[in-house]
């Protein structure tokens, strides 16, 4: 699949923009509007996913593709306040609503009442199962067993690993978790002996970590889920213990302190999540529904994967305290699409 360059400038917001305004040749959708639900906002990787919504939507808008993309988050992650949200959506007239959910199944009588409405639902991260939606997944799954697959290829004799975990009660992080737990099903070598909740965010991270490190014996490796991993670094080393292999999440503080580690000692890791851009995505596939293009239920986009090779060049194109990340364009949706079909 054809992926636009990292972040989001000048030249790819006009990009996106011209690629938008080609992208109408179904139905005319410049007097359709667009509006984004998401569920949560503290961690820099929503930050950055709504910030590529912004960017994007504004250069969409101001090219006449939609008359507006307008972004809605809720104070908290709540399913009952992204319910009302949606309902709130719908009585303002919007033609789709993009939803980042707060869970799979409790917003589903509110996504209901949107296509009920005549409302077109995309759902992306966070999806949604009612059958009226579409739905934009990654393969939480199998990125939470490539962790494991990974510390199986730098770690063959195997040893005690810790999780951290995302959100509770949130799809995608009991879909990583999932995937975590059947890697190590494979790999008996490894053993998961603590568990803690990092909410996707580095302070809550490094808190978690320190408050359960004292507990735990010697630990080779930590499985996480993004936004956890340089907040489990900085636990590690304020105990005084041995630096394990952490797998990290395309945090840009995270793959800074891995490039210093490595220059220091050599260590080397690897990084992988969702691109917040996904965002973008969900977009232009709302908008080619509206444009009356058929358009499976059903569509998945690769994670974003860092290596050794390609950390310094990821490192160089993500912005001090952003994700690395990946825009859309309209011919990436329209391959999405295509490769669904």
């Amino acid at each position: 699949m054809k992926i636009s360059k990292m972040l989001l400038g000048a030249a790819s917001i006009a990009l996106i923009a011209g690629a938008g305004h080609a992208g109408s040749h179904l139905t005319d959708t410049s007097d359709k509007r667009i509006a984004l639900s998401n569920n949560y906002a503290g961690n820099s990787w929503r930050q950055a996913m709504l910030q590529s919504w912004e960017e994007m939507g504004s250069a969409a808008v101001a090219d006449g593709v939609v008359a507006a993309a307008d972004a809605y988050t809720t104070s908290e992650s709540q399913a009952t306040e992204q319910a009302a949200q949606i309902q709130n959506l719908i009585l303002q007239g919007y033609d789709a609503i993009v939803i980042n959910a707060a869970s799979p199944t409790a917003l589903n009588g509110a996504v209901k009442e949107a296509c009920d409405a005549g409302v077109t639902v995309v759902s992306f991260d966070g999806i949604v199962t009612e059958p009226c939606a579409w739905r934009i997944a990654v393969d939480f799954k199998a990125m939470g067993k490539a962790e494991v697959d990974y510390l199986s290829s730098r770690l063959p004799d195997g040893g005690k690993l810790l999780e951290i975990r995302g959100l509770a009660g949130v799809f995608v992080d009991d879909e990583i978790s999932e995937g975590i737990h059947a890697g190590v099903e494979e790999h008996k070598q490894f053993e998961i002996v603590g568990s803690v909740h990092g909410d996707w965010a580095q302070d809550v991270s490094q808190k978690a970590v320190a408050g359960i490190l004292p507990s735990l014996p010697e630990i080779i490796g930590v499985v996480t889920q993004g936004g956890d991993g340089y907040g489990a670094a900085q636990a590690f080393k304020a105990a005084g213990r041995p630096t394990p292999l952490i797998v990290l999440g395309n945090r840009q503080d995270e793959m800074q302190w891995w490039a210093d580690q490595h220059a220091e000692n050599g260590y080397e890791t690897l990084s992988l999540s969702i691109a917040p851009g996904v965002s973008t995505l969900a977009f232009w596939v709302a908008q080619q529904v509206l444009a009356g293009e058929e358009v499976p239920k059903d569509l998945t986009v690769p994670f974003l994967k860092v290596t050794q090779d390609t950390l310094q060049e990821t490192l160089a194109n993500t912005p001090e305290g952003s994700v690395a990340n990946v825009t859309y364009a309209l011919e990436d949706a329209q391959a999405v699409i295509a490769e669904a079909n």
